[in-house]
């Protein structure tokens, strides 16, 4: 079974490929995503080497001139997806990329730890290192963007402003956001319910929210200090600075490797020390036992709990206490014997729709980032299972965007043949 899924999962991969970069899935997502071009070139490491770097090169070369690495880049033209480049505007700041048209996003900086994935798969020593050694510096210099511009408190701590930007575009999470928005009602043609059952996915109320925020930033030019300001959405989430702090662990060990880098690994060790502590002193939540995500505009902690609330574990932020409470949270509130593991929002909570999109179901990238920090801290039975949970969930459904997570409900939904899906499942099978 494993060859005839790596077999297939080459051909999603393949079909998907656009000659210098993969989208996720044909039709409904035909352009370049930042954190899917992060776990395809993990997929493409384990077969195809040059695929990968070429990915990421072909990322990067969009970086903006203050580091910035925008969320989608629109190396073509697409009449299948809504809103494209000619809404985001992503020439309105000044330090946008020239060459490339895309978004005044981003999302989870996952491409630290997919270079040392890469490293660690790589057969090659040297000549990996080589190839991440033209690629470390532009990593770097997005995490600086970072800390320098969405780091408000100077806590180590990185703020989002737009759900986009998470990654879990329409969690249950942002549901009281909205009602503090004075959103217009848009008039404008979705694309996306071309392809999908339109009762997967976000609602036209919600597609109003998105489309005002961006509004918003472009009025201010996408300048973040004005965007820290002004916008109604102002989040820290933990699944976007754990994978910030992974990725900075990441790029410590590579700058090592490399033989280089003394500035660049002492910078990195005193952000990567302070959003540790601040991870876990404002972010975890001893009620929830998990880590949730801080609302700045509130200024209080959104009280529900995601797979994001689980994202530290990869990051090696939990204390083993934080660690063990995590554990609990995840196997009695995710982990019944009628579910498979793990649900992208809280199936004990009324919120939960293990059919739309971030509202309930089982997404196998989140399920990767699980399996991988569940196995860090020791818990091997629980990581087996989730990655069990996730192989199981694709031979038998096929390569979907998303799962239901319910046992005796096996049915997948979103986009088929999606590239994460995949490519983190060819990880997954090397993962045994």
């Amino acid at each position: 079974m494993k060859e005839n899924l790596i077999k297939k999962a080459i051909e999603v991969l393949e079909n998907n490929w656009q000659g210098g970069f993969t989208i996720p899935a044909q039709g409904l997502y035909p352009f370049q995503w930042k954190w899917d071009s992060g776990f395809i070139a993990v997929g493409y490491a384990h077969y195809d080497m040059q695929k990968a770097i070429k990915e990421l090169e072909t990322l990067l070369d969009a970086q903006w001139d203050n580091g910035f690495i925008p969320h989608i880049v629109f190396h073509n033209d697409s009449d299948t997806y809504f809103p494209g480049p000619d809404f985001h505007q992503s020439r309105l700041h000044p330090k946008a990329s020239k060459k490339y048209r895309s978004t005044g996003m981003v999302q989870p900086p996952v491409l630290g730890f997919v270079l040392e994935r890469m490293y660690d798969v790589a057969e090659d020593k040297s000549t990996i290192l080589s190839h991440l050694d033209s690629l470390i510096d532009k990593v770097y210099d997005n995490h600086v963007y970072f800390y320098e511009n969405r780091d408000i408190h100077n806590e180590g701590l990185v703020y989002i402003y737009h759900n986009w930007e998470s990654g879990t575009d329409n969690s249950p999470m942002w549901d009281d956001i909205w009602p503090t928005m004075d959103s217009p009602d848009y008039e404008f043609e979705r694309r996306d319910t071309t392809h999908v059952d339109p009762s997967q996915r976000p609602t036209k109320r919600e597609y109003d929210h998105y489309l005002h925020i961006i509004e918003i930033a472009k009025q201010h030019g996408y300048d973040d200090a004005k965007i820290a300001e002004h916008s109604p959405f102002l989040v820290q989430d933990p699944l976007f600075n754990a994978m910030l702090l992974r990725s900075n662990e990441a790029l410590i060990r590579l700058y090592g490797l490399l033989n280089r880098g003394v500035d660049e690994i002492a910078y990195l060790r005193s952000k990567h020390s302070l959003g540790i502590d601040s991870m876990n002193t404002k972010l975890f939540d001893e009620n929830s036992g998990a880590y949730l995500h801080f609302d700045l505009r509130s200024n209080k902690l959104l009280p529900y709990i995601s797979s994001s609330s689980f994202a530290p574990l990869h990051a090696g932020i939990p204390t083993k206490e934080i660690a063990s409470k995590l554990v609990e949270t995840l196997t009695n509130k995710f982990g019944d014997k009628g579910k498979l593991l793990c649900a992208s929002f809280d199936p004990t909570h009324e919120k939960f729709n293990p059919k739309k999109y971030w509202r309930g179901p089982i997404w196998i990238n989140m399920n990767w980032i699980v399996f991988q920090g569940l196995k860090r801290y020791g818990f091997k039975d629980l990581a087996e299972r989730v990655r069990k949970d996730s192989i199981e969930l694709v031979a038998n459904h096929g390569f979907y965007e998303y799962f239901d997570c319910r046992k005796n409900h096996p049915n997948a939904y979103g986009g088929n043949n999606f590239s994460w899906t995949a490519a983190l499942l060819i990880d997954l099978l090397h993962s045994d």
